[in-house]
C-alpha cells in the first residue's frame, strides 16, 4: 500500500505540474490579440487570395490546364490552409522557451522537484492545444467553401490534425532548446515551415494519375523526390481524404510516415530538453 500511494502522490504531482504547464501556455495565447487575429485572418487571406483568385485556372477546358481536381480550387486547397494554420502557431509557441530561460524562469522551474519531463510534455501538449484551436478556426470557412460538413469528417480529420500539431511543436522545442535568440529562433523556424508548406502538394496538385517515371518526365526529379519525402505532403493528403473523400497517395504509407513524424521529433525534442 505504501509504495501504491507514493506512486499515486507521484502521478498526481506529476500531472498537477503538466497542467500548469500547459494552462500557463494557453493563457499566454489567450492572453495575446495578436495570435487571435492571426488565427482568423490568416486563413481567410489565404482562401480569398489563393482559394478564389486561382479557381480560373483550374476550371475545365482552359489550354492552360493540364490535371483538373474533380472539385473547386477552393476546396482542394482549404486543407492546406488548414494545416498552414496549425503549423504557425505550434513551432512559435516555443518561443515561450526562450523568453523563459532569458528572464530566469525556466531556472526557478528546474530548481523545484517538477520532473522536466513533467515541462516538456506541458509545453508540447500547451503548443499542442493552441495549434488546434487555430486549425479548428479554419473550418469556419467549410461552408463558405461548399465542403461539406459532418462529425465522420470532423473526427477523421482530427488525427492528421493532431500529428501536425504535436510534430511542430516538438520540432519548435528542439530548436528553442539550441538557441537563445529569438531572431535566430524566428529564421529557423519560417526557414523550415514555408518549403515545408510549399513542397507538399499544398497550393498546386500533383497529377495522381501520373507514375514515377511520368511524373520525372513533367518535373525535376529532386522536386519529385521532396514532395514524396515530404511529412507534410501525407499530412494534407489525409486532411483531404477526411474532407473531401479524395487523396493523392497511399494511405498506408500516408499513416506510416505521420507516426514517424510525430515520434521522432517528440523523442529528439525531449532529449535536448532534458540536457
Amino acid at each position: 500500500m505504501t509504495s501504491l500511494r507514493i506512486a499515486f502522490c507521484y502521478l498526481h504531482d506529476f500531472l498537477a505540474a503538466t497542467h500548469a504547464v500547459w494552462l500557463r501556455e494557453v493563457l499566454r495565447m489567450l492572453r495575446d490579440s495578436g495570435q487571435i487575429v492571426g488565427a482568423f485572418s490568416r486563413p481567410v487571406l489565404w482562401v480569398m487570395i489563393f482559394g478564389i483568385g486561382l479557381t480560373p485556372y483550374f476550371r475545365t477546358g482552359l489550354r492552360e490546364t493540364t490535371f483538373m481536381v474533380p472539385f473547386p480550387y477552393i476546396q482542394f486547397i482549404l486543407p492546406a490552409v488548414v494545416v498552414l494554420n496549425l503549423m504557425y502557431p505550434a513551432i512559435q509557441s516555443a518561443v515561450s522557451l526562450i523568453w523563459d530561460r532569458v528572464f530566469g524562469f525556466s531556472r526557478e522551474v528546474f530548481a523545484s522537484p517538477t520532473p522536466r519531463s513533467a515541462v516538456f510534455l506541458g509545453k508540447l501538449l500547451g503548443g499542442s492545444t493552441i495549434a488546434m484551436f487555430q486549425g479548428l478556426v479554419v473550418m469556419i470557412l467549410l461552408p463558405a467553401a461548399n465542403v461539406p460538413v459532418s462529425y465522420a469528417s470532423l473526427s477523421a480529420a482530427l488525427v492528421p490534425m493532431m500529428t501536425v500539431a504535436l510534430a511542430f511543436t516538438a520540432i519548435g522545442l528542439f530548436l528553442a532548446s539550441r538557441m537563445s535568440s529569438f531572431q535566430g529562433f524566428g529564421v529557423f523556424a519560417n526557414t523550415l515551415i514555408l518549403p515545408a508548406f510549399f513542397l507538399a502538394s499544398s497550393i498546386f496538385p500533383l497529377d495522381p494519375s501520373l507514375s514515377m517515371e511520368q511524373a520525372l518526365q513533367s518535373f525535376p526529379a529532386w522536386l519529385v523526390f521532396l514532395v514524396h519525402a515530404n511529412p507534410v505532403t501525407y499530412a494534407i493528403d489525409e486532411l483531404r481524404w477526411a474532407m473531401l473523400g479524395y487523396r493523392q497517395f497511399d494511405p498506408v504509407t500516408a499513416r506510416a510516415v505521420l507516426s514517424a513524424f510525430v515520434i521522432i521529433p517528440v523523442l529528439m525534442a525531449y532529449y535536448v530538453f532534458r540536457r
